[in-house]
This record gives structure tokens, C-alpha cells and sequence, in this order.
């Protein structure tokens, strides 16, 4: 598939995903956010993709949302834009396979929200995060008002929204927004060596593990042990549960399929 602003690379069973549209530092306008919806369907229905990096060309992982496309917009539009880009960055969330954010300059806005729906975020030691929207006159709206509670806390999320806060990449991983830190040269050979290592485990059982945590967190306990159970139990029906435990008791590495 043909994309105007992104660009798709596969290595091993790795899909690179980068937003290519730095002379805007990667701003994200409708066309951005429907092709990131194509792409990540194309991605769902890729059977030799296993873990995705997203990223963004430049030294902008996502500058946030396209003022410039805002700017005109009345309460409807406004409402509407923010539907595309919760359901977009919705669809990343609970898609299947995880998704690495490799964060190489500025997530602000949208960006930050857009790092926040991948699994796991690491962040160049340059990369710059905060939620400025209400110094524009807006609130957060690609669900970063639903997203950076559950990952910083509802205090801390409340303080970098409310003042418009812009973070260093070491205080973005003091608070838990951030898992890594790295140089930004490391940056890329550090996010797909956790992906290679995350595809090269068993495909289904992470994605189960995927689920069971992201359904878990949005309900009480009790109902997570119980959507814990069921999955764990769906893995003994797979080869790859046979071949995982058969090659650990013979000491050999496993081959797993997928299935």
C-alpha cells in the first residue's frame, strides 16, 4: 500500500513505521492519522510482523496536532478530530501486536498522546514531552487526559496538564512515561533490539499477555484474574506452548511458529 506521509519498513519480523513529515516536525493532520489507521490494519493482517517501532523522520518523534488545521476549525470539526484521532490511536493500543514507541525529539500534544497508546516507549536522551494544550486554548484530545493518569499518576497528570508543562526525557522516565533513556544515536539499535527479542519469544503468547494486561488495567481485580485465567488456559491449546516446554526440558531453543 502506498502511503503519502508514512513510511513501512520489515526487517526480520520487525515493521518500522515512521512518520515522514518533518518539514511540520510531524504534526499530525487528517491525512497522517488516516494513514496511520490504514497502516496499522495492514500491519494487524501481516502474518510475518510480529512487533512494531513507530518513530517519526527528523528531529521530531510528533510535534502534536496540526495547529494550522485546527485553527479553523468550529465545535463539530473540532469534536470530530478528536474522534479520528482517539479511535486511530485506540486502534494502535489494542492492537494484537506490540508496539515500541521510539521517541527521537519532540512528543508534545498528540505526539505524547500517540507515544502513550504504544506499549513501551524509549526515548532518545534529546526527545522533549509535555501536553500543551490548554496554552492554546484546548484540552488534550487524542485521549491524553484518559491515558497519562494511568501511566504518571493522577496528580502528576493533572500538573503537566494543567500548566502546560514540557519535560526532559529523564524526568519523562522518572514519572513512568518513559521505560528507557538512551543516546540518541543508540536510539534505534536499542528499540529494535527489544523488538527482536520480544518477536523472537512465542507470537501468541504475547499477544495474550497483551491483552489480559490491557483488559486487566481497565477493570477491578478479580475480573482481571479471571481474563488472566481464560487466556493463560488458551495457551495450552498452541504448538508453541508444546515446543516452548519441550525445549526447555531438553535445553535447546525453541522454534515457535505462531500458532
Amino acid at each position: 500500500m502506498e502511503y503519502q506521509k508514512l513510511m513501512l519498513e520489515k526487517q526480520d519480523r520487525v515493521c518500522l513505521v515512521k512518520i515522514n513529515h518533518p518539514e511540520a516536525l510531524n504534526a499530525l493532520n487528517t491525512v497522517i492519522l488516516q494513514e496511520l489507521d490504514r497502516a496499522f490494519d495492514e500491519i494487524a493482517a501481516d502474518p510475518e510482523t510480529d512487533v512494531v517501532i513507530l518513530t517519526g523522520e527528523g528531529r521530531s518523534f510528533v510535534a502534536g496536532a496540526d495547529i494550522a488545521e485546527m485553527s479553523v476549525m468550529k465545535a463539530e470539526e473540532g469534536r470530530r478530530f478528536g474522534e479520528l484521532g482517539a479511535a486511530v490511536f485506540r486502534k494502535i493500543e489494542l492492537m494484537a501486536k506490540p508496539v515500541i514507541a521510539a521517541v527521537n525529539g519532540f512528543a508534545l500534544g498528540g505526539g505524547c498522546e500517540l507515544a502513550m497508546a504504544c506499549d513501551i516507549r524509549i526515548a532518545s536522551a534529546k526527545a522533549k514531552f509535555g501536553q500543551p494544550e490548554v496554552g492554546l486554548g484546548i484540552t488534550p484530545g487524542f485521549s491524553g487526559t484518559q491515558r497519562l493518569p494511568r501511566l504518571v499518576g493522577l496528580g502528576k497528570a493533572k500538573e503537566l496538564i494543567y500548566t502546560a508543562a514540557v519535560i526532559h526525557a529523564e524526568e519523562a522516565c522518572r514519572i513512568g512515561l518513559v521505560n528507557k533513556v538512551v543516546e540518541p544515536e543508540e536510539l534505534m539499535n536499542e528499540c529494535m533490539a527489544m523488538a527482536k527479542t520480544i518477536a523472537a519469544k512465542a507470537p501468541l503468547a504475547v499477544r495474550y499477555a497483551k491483552e489480559a494486561i490491557n483488559r486487566g488495567v481497565e477493570t477491578d481485580m478479580d475480573t482481571g484474574i479471571v481474563i488472566e485465567n481464560g487466556l493463560f488456559g488458551l495457551c495450552f491449546a498452541t504448538t508453541d506452548q508444546k515446543e516452548g516446554m519441550e525445549a526447555f526440558l531438553w535445553k535447546r531453543k525453541p522454534e515457535f511458529k505462531g500458532n
